[in-house]
């Protein structure tokens, strides 16, 4: 195990994915010569050369598009979309041909694609650049939509999602680039399956559910809880929106009976609303609270630094929001 940043393991996962595999390739904005807008693809270009590391045009449907049709020919290109509001320039590609090729086709063609999204707020780029999108490609048949929060988490789903012969949608929260954690250097370690979730955190008085970098803001919550109000809280990373480990989520609330969601993404038909109703639909009579939803605010992104940060969730959001489901509680 090696203690290194998130930008680095996601290298390491692209270093080895291109390694085994000489389908795989890299395209996008910036992503040789200059080495990547978050250095993510830092060091590639010098050890595969342009025809598997390509700079492109700033034309985010034609990268797509021309993504989608190398995908269709047989390679496996990890397409590098420099924002996650820049991937609205592509909507066309990513959601009428990626995500439906496979469909129309009857399942002969595939179009095994990932496409990389920095995104989220907290360094002040306004809200062309800052905002959370996951709930828009969940919202998608076809997708893929994975949210790493840690490292190792994103190593591991990274060379998951090269390896998956669908098309994946793969998020990650700009302020998590520099975060450090202990990631397998073994290019032949196990792979993390989509579609299972983590407890970060074990806890019997209430489930905390974050979301990307709110995961991390869920779990210094919770050790806030148990400090200071004695309130053990159980964490959950989901670590992929589709497929959603929905099992996890419903035993961790059959044990807990209360419910709090945390995303950085708009309240109205986000992420939080989709497990909130799944939680209601299938766990009603486990509940013994209102299941609470902590969001960022219901408007563009600000770019002054005190109201974006007014903008984004914090911890005492979320202790607030753990204290009202246990209101009125013995």
């Amino acid at each position: 195990m090696a203690t290194i940043r998130m930008r680095e393991a996601l290298n390491l996962a692209l270093r080895e994915e291109m390694q085994r595999d000489e389908s795989v390739f890299i395209m996008g904005e910036d992503v040789g010569v200059f080495q990547g807008a978050f250095k993510v693809t830092e060091g590639l270009l010098d050890e595969f050369g342009e025809k598997r590391v390509r700079d492109t045009p700033i034309s985010e449907n034609t990268i797509v598009g021309t993504g989608v049709g190398a995908a269709m020919a047989g390679l496996r290109p990890v397409v590098e979309i420099m924002t996650v509001n820049f991937s609205l320039l592509a909507a066309d590609q990513i959601i009428n041909h990626a995500a439906a090729i496979p469909y129309m086709f009857g399942g002969k063609v595939r179009v095994p694609m990932v496409i990389r999204m920095p995104g989220g707020g907290g360094h002040q780029l306004g809200p062309t650049h800052s905002h959370s999108f996951e709930a828009m490609y969940l919202h998608v048949p076809g997708l893929l939509v994975a949210c790493p929060s840690t490292p190792a988490d994103g190593k591991a789903l990274l060379k998951t999602a090269i390896r998956d012969d669908n098309p994946v949608i793969f998020i990650e929260h700009e302020t998590l680039y520099g975060a450090r954690g202990e990631v397998p250097e073994n290019g032949d370690a196990p792979l993390l399956r989509f579609g299972e979730a983590a407890v970060r955190r074990e806890g019997s008085d209430v489930t905390i559910i974050g979301i990307l970098k709110m995961a991390q803001v869920a779990e210094n919550a919770a050790k806030q809880l148990s400090s200071e109000d004695g309130v053990e809280a159980e964490v959950i990373d989901p670590r992929t929106l589709r497929p959603l480990d929905l099992n996890t989520i419903l035993e961790s609330v059959r044990k807990t009976n209360r419910v709090v969601v945390v995303e950085e993404g708009w309240p109205h038909g986000g992420v939080g609303a989709n497990i909130a109703a799944l939680i209601q639909e299938q766990a009603f009579d486990d509940l013994d609270a209102p299941i609470q939803r902590v969001t960022g605010a219901d408007v563009p992104m600000p770019y002054s630094k005190r109201l974006e940060q007014a903008a984004i969730p914090h911890e005492e959001h979320v202790i607030r929001a753990a204290m009202a489901t246990l209101e009125g509680s013995a």
